[in-house]
C-alpha cells in the first residue's frame, strides 16, 4: 500500500499483463469465433485467419485489443469465453508458436488475468476513494445518513464502483477491493460524519473468515472515532441469496461488533420476503427499479407489501432512486421512512483537490 490522502484514498498495486500488440484466438465453434471477428472489426482491428483461428493485430499500441477484451467480457457468457483459446503476442517461429497454442489459456482465464476490461489500470495503479450520497428522513428532509460509494481514477478518468467490482471479482481480487471500500468509506467520513449513520456496501462472499477479515475494518472505525452502531453494512439481495448459511454467519459477526445490517435492492418477490424473514435487517432499501416504477398500481402494491413486512420486523425502509417530488410524496404515503436519490443529493466527494496526494 502506498500513500493515502487524509486516509480516504488508497493505492494498491497488482501485477497484471501489459497491452498486447497481437493476439490469436482459436475455437472449434465457428459461429462463436465469427461473432468475435465481427466485434474486432467493429473496433477497427485488422482481422486475418480462418474459421477456427483469428489473427488480430493492433496498430494502436495495444489499446484496440484492450478495448476488444473489454467488449468480449461483457458480450460473451462464461461458457463461451471458456470455449475460446487465446495467445497474446505469440512467437513467429513454427515450433514455438505451436507450443504456445497448445498451452494457451482460455479467454475466460486471460480476461481474469487482465482484470477483464481496459480499466486494468484501475486495479494496478488507481487512486481509490469514496464519494457520499445523503439519505434523508422523508418527514422533514433532514440528512440522517450517508452512503459511501467507491470510485477510482486512472489516467485522469473516473471509473465507477460497479466497474471496479466487476473487474475485481473476475480477477479474484474481490476481498481486497471490498476491504478497501469499507475502510476508505470510514476514513473519508471521519472528519465530518458527526451523528449521522454511514452506509457501506460489502459483499459477504468477500468475507471468508469474519473475525480475521473484518479486524482491520473494526480498527479503522476505532481510529476514526466513529461509534460502531453508526455503521450500516449494506448487503445486496443478489449476493445474499447465493449462500444463505455463509451470509448469516457473516451478519452475526457484524452484529457482534455493534454494526447494523441493511438489505439492499429489495423488490417484492418470494426471494425478497424469504430473505427479509431470514436476515431480519435493521434497514430495508427498496430497489431503484421498483421505486422508479411508481405511481404504477402494481409497483404501489409491491412497495406497500415490502414496507409492511419490514416494519413488522422492526426495520426502517429507505426508498432509493428518488428523483422527483412526485415519487418522494408517493413513497412517503406508502410508508417509507427514509429517501435517497438525486432529488436529495448526488454522490459527492468530501475532500478538496489541494489535499490530493498522487504517488507514481
Amino acid at each position: 500500500m502506498a500513500s493515502t490522502d487524509g486516509g480516504a484514498r488508497r493505492r494498491e498495486y497488482w501485477h497484471v499483463p501489459g497491452h498486447a500488440g497481437r493476439v490469436l484466438l482459436g475455437s472449434t465453434d465457428g459461429d462463436l469465433l465469427a461473432a468475435v471477428a465481427r466485434t474486432a472489426r467493429a473496433l477497427g482491428l485488422p482481422v486475418a485467419g480462418g474459421p477456427d483461428l483469428l489473427d488480430l493485430t493492433d496498430e494502436d499500441g495495444g489499446r484496440g485489443i484492450a478495448r476488444l477484451f473489454q467488449r468480449l467480457a461483457r458480450e460473451l457468457t462464461t461458457a463461451e469465453a471458456d470455449h475460446v483459446r487465446v495467445a497474446t503476442d505469440p512467437p513467429t517461429h513454427g515450433s514455438a508458436l505451436a507450443g504456445r497454442l497448445l498451452t494457451a489459456p482460455t479467454l475466460a482465464v486471460e480476461l481474469a488475468r487482465r482484470g477483464v476490461t481496459a480499466e486494468i489500470g484501475v486495479l494496478a495503479e488507481a487512486e481509490l476513494w469514496s464519494v457520499y450520497q445523503p439519505v434523508v428522513r422523508l418527514s422533514d428532509r433532514s440528512v440522517v445518513a450517508h452512503e459511501a460509494l467507491l470510485r477510482g481514477l486512472v489516467d485522469g478518468r473516473e471509473v465507477g464502483g460497479e466497474d471496479l467490482f466487476f473487474v475485481a471479482e473476475s480477477a479474484g481480487w474481490l476481498p481486497r477491493l471490498d476491504r478497501i471500500g469499507r475502510e476508505s468509506a470510514i476514513a473519508g467520513a471521519a472528519p465530518w460524519l458527526d451523528d449521522a449513520d454511514l452506509f457501506v456496501n460489502s459483499d459477504p462472499a468477500s468475507v471468508i473468515r469474519p473475525r480475521t477479515d473484518l479486524a482491520s475494518t473494526e480498527q479503522a472505525l476505532h481510529d476514526a472515532g466513529i461509534d460502531p452502531t453508526r455503521l450500516v453494512v449494506e448487503v445486496g439481495e443478489v449476493s445474499a441469496v447465493s449462500d444463505r448459511g455463509h451470509l448469516l454467519s457473516v451478519l452475526e459477526h457484524y452484529r457482534s461488533l455493534g454494526w447494523r445490517v441493511a438489505l439492499d435492492d429489495v423488490a417484492a418477490g418470494w426471494s425478497s420476503r424469504s430473505l427479509l424473514a431470514a436476515v431480519r435487517p435493521d434497514v430495508v432499501k427498496l430497489g431503484r427499479p421498483l421505486v422508479q416504477a411508481l405511481p404504477d398500481d402494481g409497483a404501489r402494491t409491491m412497495v406497500r407489501s415490502v414496507v409492511e413486512l419490514a416494519h413488522r420486523l422492526g426495520a426502517l425502509v429507505v426508498a432509493e432512486g428518488v428523483e422527483t417530488e412526485q415519487v418522494a410524496e408517493e413513497v412517503t404515503r406508502l410508508g417509507a421512512d427514509l429517501g435517497q436519490g438525486w432529488l436529495f443529493g448526488r454522490p459527492a466527494s468530501r475532500w478538496t483537490p489541494s489535499a490530493r496526494v498522487v504517488t507514481r
